[in-house]
Protein backbone atom coordinates (compact mmCIF):
# COMPACT_ATOMS: atom_id res chain seq x y z
CA UNK A 1 0.00 0.00 0.00
CA UNK A 2 1.40 3.39 -0.93
CA UNK A 3 2.23 6.14 1.54
CA UNK A 4 -0.53 8.30 0.04
CA UNK A 5 -3.14 5.55 0.57
CA UNK A 6 -2.00 5.00 4.15
CA UNK A 7 -2.24 8.74 4.78
CA UNK A 8 -5.76 8.88 3.34
CA UNK A 9 -6.92 5.93 5.45
CA UNK A 10 -5.40 7.46 8.58
CA UNK A 11 -6.99 10.85 7.87
CA UNK A 12 -10.38 9.26 7.17
CA UNK A 13 -10.25 7.17 10.33
CA UNK A 14 -9.23 10.11 12.52
CA UNK A 15 -11.98 12.26 10.99
CA UNK A 16 -14.59 9.56 11.64
CA UNK A 17 -13.31 9.14 15.20
CA UNK A 18 -13.60 12.86 15.90
CA UNK A 19 -17.05 13.22 14.31
CA UNK A 20 -18.38 10.11 16.04
CA UNK A 21 -16.95 11.20 19.39
CA UNK A 22 -18.43 14.68 19.03
CA UNK A 23 -21.82 13.26 18.08
CA UNK A 24 -22.07 10.96 21.09
CA UNK A 25 -20.74 13.63 23.44
CA UNK A 26 -23.42 15.99 22.13
CA UNK A 27 -26.05 13.33 22.86
CA UNK A 28 -24.62 12.91 26.37
CA UNK A 29 -24.82 16.66 26.97
CA UNK A 30 -28.40 16.76 25.71
CA UNK A 31 -29.34 13.92 28.08
CA UNK A 32 -27.60 15.70 30.98
CA UNK A 33 -29.46 18.92 30.16
CA UNK A 34 -32.77 17.08 30.03
CA UNK A 35 -32.09 15.49 33.43
CA UNK A 36 -31.20 18.88 34.91
CA UNK A 37 -34.46 20.44 33.73
CA UNK A 38 -36.68 17.42 34.55
CA UNK A 39 -35.80 16.54 38.12
CA UNK A 40 -39.51 16.32 38.95
CA UNK A 41 -40.02 13.47 36.44
CA UNK A 42 -40.71 9.94 37.80
CA UNK A 43 -37.56 8.13 38.93
CA UNK A 44 -37.73 5.39 36.22
CA UNK A 45 -37.50 8.07 33.55
CA UNK A 46 -34.57 9.80 35.30
CA UNK A 47 -32.76 6.48 35.82
CA UNK A 48 -33.08 5.48 32.16
CA UNK A 49 -31.86 8.93 31.07
CA UNK A 50 -28.87 8.68 33.44
CA UNK A 51 -27.92 5.23 32.08
CA UNK A 52 -28.27 6.51 28.53
CA UNK A 53 -26.01 9.48 29.29
CA UNK A 54 -23.35 7.21 30.79
CA UNK A 55 -23.60 4.99 27.71
CA UNK A 56 -23.03 7.94 25.37
CA UNK A 57 -19.97 9.04 27.38
CA UNK A 58 -18.59 5.51 27.12
CA UNK A 59 -19.18 5.49 23.36
CA UNK A 60 -17.35 8.80 23.09
CA UNK A 61 -14.29 7.41 24.89
CA UNK A 62 -14.32 4.23 22.80
CA UNK A 63 -14.64 6.18 19.55
CA UNK A 64 -11.68 8.41 20.39
CA UNK A 65 -9.35 5.71 21.73
CA UNK A 66 -9.97 2.69 19.50
CA UNK A 67 -6.85 1.34 17.74
CA UNK A 68 -6.36 1.31 13.94
CA UNK A 69 -8.34 -1.35 12.11
CA UNK A 70 -6.70 -4.24 10.26
CA UNK A 71 -9.17 -3.82 7.40
CA UNK A 72 -12.10 -1.60 6.40
CA UNK A 73 -15.27 -2.36 4.48
CA UNK A 74 -14.90 -1.28 0.87
CA UNK A 75 -17.39 0.74 -1.15
CA UNK A 76 -19.95 3.32 -0.05
CA UNK A 77 -22.85 0.99 0.87
CA UNK A 78 -21.40 -0.42 4.13
CA UNK A 79 -20.55 3.11 5.28
CA UNK A 80 -23.98 4.46 4.34
CA UNK A 81 -25.68 1.57 6.15
CA UNK A 82 -23.51 2.18 9.23
CA UNK A 83 -24.32 5.88 9.48
CA UNK A 84 -28.02 5.46 8.72
CA UNK A 85 -28.25 2.64 11.26
CA UNK A 86 -26.39 4.66 13.89
CA UNK A 87 -28.18 8.00 13.54
CA UNK A 88 -31.61 7.47 11.92
CA UNK A 89 -33.46 6.00 14.95
CA UNK A 90 -32.68 8.99 17.17
CA UNK A 91 -34.88 11.17 14.92
CA UNK A 92 -37.75 9.49 16.78
CA UNK A 93 -37.31 11.95 19.63
CA UNK A 94 -38.53 14.77 17.37
CA UNK A 95 -42.03 13.28 17.52
CA UNK A 96 -44.54 13.97 20.27
CA UNK A 97 -44.20 11.81 23.38
CA UNK A 98 -47.10 9.60 24.43
CA UNK A 99 -48.63 10.30 27.84
CA UNK A 100 -50.10 6.82 28.36
CA UNK A 101 -48.62 5.04 31.37
CA UNK A 102 -48.28 1.49 29.99
CA UNK A 103 -46.14 2.40 26.92
CA UNK A 104 -43.95 4.57 29.13
CA UNK A 105 -43.44 1.79 31.68
CA UNK A 106 -42.62 -0.70 28.93
CA UNK A 107 -40.30 1.88 27.39
CA UNK A 108 -38.40 2.33 30.66
CA UNK A 109 -37.96 -1.45 30.99
CA UNK A 110 -36.68 -1.80 27.41
CA UNK A 111 -34.26 1.12 27.74
CA UNK A 112 -32.80 -0.16 31.02
CA UNK A 113 -32.44 -3.73 29.74
CA UNK A 114 -30.90 -2.55 26.47
CA UNK A 115 -28.48 -0.14 28.16
CA UNK A 116 -27.28 -2.81 30.61
CA UNK A 117 -26.78 -5.23 27.72
CA UNK A 118 -24.86 -2.58 25.80
CA UNK A 119 -22.58 -1.77 28.73
CA UNK A 120 -21.84 -5.45 29.35
CA UNK A 121 -21.19 -6.04 25.64
CA UNK A 122 -18.94 -3.01 25.24
CA UNK A 123 -16.95 -4.06 28.30
CA UNK A 124 -15.96 -7.21 26.39
CA UNK A 125 -15.79 -5.53 22.98
CA UNK A 126 -13.51 -2.79 24.32
CA UNK A 127 -11.48 -0.97 21.69
CA UNK A 128 -12.81 -3.18 18.91
CA UNK A 129 -15.92 -0.99 18.87
CA UNK A 130 -16.68 0.90 15.63
CA UNK A 131 -19.63 2.20 13.60
CA UNK A 132 -18.43 1.39 10.08
CA UNK A 133 -17.57 -2.31 9.56
CA UNK A 134 -13.90 -2.75 10.51
CA UNK A 135 -11.72 -5.73 11.41
CA UNK A 136 -9.66 -5.62 14.60
CA UNK A 137 -10.01 -8.96 16.39
CA UNK A 138 -12.55 -11.70 17.05
CA UNK A 139 -14.12 -11.16 20.47
CA UNK A 140 -15.33 -14.42 22.03
CA UNK A 141 -15.98 -13.50 25.66
CA UNK A 142 -19.11 -12.36 27.49
CA UNK A 143 -22.26 -12.39 25.34
CA UNK A 144 -20.11 -13.16 22.27
CA UNK A 145 -19.88 -16.72 23.56
CA UNK A 146 -23.52 -17.22 22.53
CA UNK A 147 -24.33 -14.76 19.72
CA UNK A 148 -22.21 -12.90 17.18
CA UNK A 149 -23.89 -9.50 17.37
CA UNK A 150 -25.09 -8.76 20.94
CA UNK A 151 -24.53 -5.02 20.50
CA UNK A 152 -27.01 -4.87 17.62
CA UNK A 153 -29.55 -6.80 19.69
CA UNK A 154 -29.12 -4.46 22.66
CA UNK A 155 -29.44 -1.42 20.41
CA UNK A 156 -32.72 -2.69 18.95
CA UNK A 157 -34.12 -3.22 22.44
CA UNK A 158 -33.26 0.39 23.34
CA UNK A 159 -34.77 1.71 20.12
CA UNK A 160 -37.93 -0.34 20.75
CA UNK A 161 -38.12 1.43 24.11
CA UNK A 162 -37.78 4.83 22.44
CA UNK A 163 -40.51 3.92 19.93
CA UNK A 164 -42.85 2.95 22.79
CA UNK A 165 -42.21 6.37 24.31
CA UNK A 166 -43.04 8.16 21.02
CA UNK A 167 -45.56 5.67 19.70
CA UNK A 168 -47.01 6.59 16.27
CA UNK A 169 -47.35 4.86 12.91
CA UNK A 170 -44.33 6.85 11.68
CA UNK A 171 -42.05 5.76 14.52
CA UNK A 172 -43.07 2.11 14.01
CA UNK A 173 -42.14 2.45 10.32
CA UNK A 174 -38.78 3.95 11.35
CA UNK A 175 -38.23 0.96 13.65
CA UNK A 176 -38.82 -1.56 10.86
CA UNK A 177 -36.65 0.41 8.44
CA UNK A 178 -33.91 0.48 11.04
CA UNK A 179 -34.12 -3.29 11.54
CA UNK A 180 -33.64 -3.72 7.77
CA UNK A 181 -30.58 -1.45 7.81
CA UNK A 182 -29.13 -3.32 10.80
CA UNK A 183 -29.46 -6.64 8.96
CA UNK A 184 -27.46 -5.14 6.09
CA UNK A 185 -24.81 -3.92 8.56
CA UNK A 186 -24.53 -7.40 10.06
CA UNK A 187 -24.02 -9.02 6.66
CA UNK A 188 -21.41 -6.42 5.63
CA UNK A 189 -19.56 -6.87 8.93
CA UNK A 190 -19.54 -10.66 8.70
CA UNK A 191 -18.22 -10.55 5.15
CA UNK A 192 -15.37 -8.23 6.17
CA UNK A 193 -14.42 -10.32 9.22
CA UNK A 194 -14.55 -13.52 7.19
CA UNK A 195 -12.14 -12.09 4.62
CA UNK A 196 -9.82 -10.34 7.08
CA UNK A 197 -9.56 -12.58 10.14
CA UNK A 198 -8.97 -16.31 9.50
CA UNK A 199 -10.14 -17.29 12.99
CA UNK A 200 -13.60 -15.79 12.36
CA UNK A 201 -14.81 -18.70 10.18
CA UNK A 202 -14.52 -21.24 12.99
CA UNK A 203 -16.08 -18.77 15.43
CA UNK A 204 -19.14 -17.96 13.32
CA UNK A 205 -19.84 -21.62 12.57
CA UNK A 206 -20.79 -22.24 16.20
CA UNK A 207 -22.70 -19.01 16.99
CA UNK A 208 -26.14 -17.59 16.21
CA UNK A 209 -26.32 -14.06 14.85
CA UNK A 210 -28.84 -12.40 17.18
CA UNK A 211 -31.38 -14.77 18.69
CA UNK A 212 -30.41 -18.37 19.54
CA UNK A 213 -32.28 -21.02 17.51
CA UNK A 214 -33.93 -18.29 15.41
CA UNK A 215 -31.23 -16.39 13.44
Amino acid sequence: MSTITLSKNWSYERTMQMLGGMWFMLLALLVATKIGTSLDDPWPSLLSSFCLGIFYVLLTVLMLTRPPAKAHATGPLPRIAAFVGSYMPWTITFFGKTEESLPNLLSTACVLIGIIMMLVTIRHLGKSFSLVPQARKVVQTGPYRWIKHPLYLAEEIVILGVVLQYLTVTTVIILFLHIGVQICRILYEEDLLRRSLPEYSSYEASRWRLIPYVW
